[in-house]
């Protein structure tokens, strides 16, 4: 494989300069799966995990590799096996709240040009749903495309397309059919050499079977929606870089149906633009929305030009962060208790010898 086609470009050989010699070598993570990794470069596919030094000096799940990651190796001769020392510094990463109770950030796909946010156009169409893609999308530094797909079980095309555009301010839309094969060569552009792409959406929105479409043959599972709520059973269960041959690259992941938010508070306000400048029309600067005069927000809703479903959702969304907030402040105050802690018993042991 050659390291360009993969991704490879100025940034990431200038970060692997401290490492360039002839006992390290790079590659790209392909797939992970209980801290192994698949592993693909000039060599071909390695099988790899993390090196003792690299495990003792990680204290956080996101500095561990993860898919998209390129990763400073060795290897062994001989061996498709790799030992992995180093992740190079990433350019873009799709993050999100891990799930339980723990306030922890799980990276979906890293080092990613666009992101294909795939929604289908049957009983599951989501607008809540997609408004936390998108925000978690400009948050990751990809560029958001909204994908539409399964057209040809929807009767209401050009009305979905309308209330998409109405929260997706300058964001690229694309409306598909696998079944049909309309629209998908459209996806193209996005797909050049050394580009890669994410799919993201709920489980059942149709993304194992663009994937395939978009690599010409089948490379995911794929199975049929549940009847009565058109919702999807999972059919990929991890992600996976899979490097097209008419160019481009293309992660594939699990279906998400409830994506708990991670540190997208600066993207907020461009996610939600028509509220933030609705904002800056109140009589007050510190106005809550809630009830006091000269509101321009809930003017607006009570005249129609804003869905009090979005702002309901622009509420909820908010104050999640501050929560998520909370709790990463609090975990940083103990971890940094621990830490002293930890110094101030090293400090007594030294001075009892």
């Amino acid at each position: 494989m050659n390291l360009f086609t993969l991704g490879w470009n100025k940034q990431f050989e200038e970060a692997f300069l401290p490492y360039d010699n002839s006992e390290y070598t790079v590659g790209r993570v392909a797939l992970e799966h209980k801290r192994m990794y698949r592993i693909f470069t000039e060599q071909g596919e390695l099988l790899g995990e993390v090196s003792g030094k690299f495990r003792y000096n990680t204290q956080a799940r996101e500095d561990f590799p993860a898919v998209g990651d390129w990763v400073v190796i060795t290897t062994q001769p001989n061996e498709d096996r790799a030992l992995i020392h180093a992740v190079l510094p990433r350019q873009s990463k799709f993050s999100r709240k891990s799930a339980g109770e723990v306030t922890e950030e799980q990276i979906v796909a890293s080092n990613v040009n666009s992101i294909f946010l795939v929604a289908a156009l049957n009983q599951d169409f989501n607008l809540r749903r997609l408004e936390r893609y998108i925000l978690l999308t400009w948050e990751s530094g990809a560029n958001p495309v909204i994908v539409l797909s399964k057209s040809d079980l929807c009767i209401d095309i050009e009305e979905k397309v309308a209330k998409v555009e109405a929260i997706a301010f300058g964001v690229p839309i694309h409306v598909i059919s696998a079944k049909e094969d309309t629209g998908i060569q459209s996806l193209q552009q996005y797909l050049t050499d050394g580009q890669t792409v994410a799919l993201l959406g709920s489980s059942g929105a149709g993304k194992s079977t663009l994937s395939n479409k978009l690599y010409g043959k089948d490379v995911q599972a794929v199975q049929q929606v549940r009847e009565g709520d058109d919702r999807g059973r999972h059919t990929t269960t991890h992600r996976e870089l899979i490097v097209l041959t008419t160019g481009g690259i293309i992660i594939d992941t699990p279906g998400m149906r409830e994506l708990q938010l991670w540190d997208s508070e600066d993207s907020v306000a461009q996610s939600f633009q028509d509220i933030e400048v609705l904002s800056e029309q109140c009589r007050f600067t510190n106005c809550k929305h809630q009830s006091e005069p000269g509101c321009a927000v809930l003017s607006a809703i009570d005249q129609g030009v804003l869905e009090q479903s979005r702002f309901l959702s622009f509420v909820k969304i908010t104050k999640e962060l501050a929560y998520l907030e909370r709790k990463a402040d609090n975990k940083a105050r103990i971890a940094e208790r621990k830490k002293w802690k930890k110094i101030s018993g090293d400090r007594t042991r030294f001075h009892r010898k």
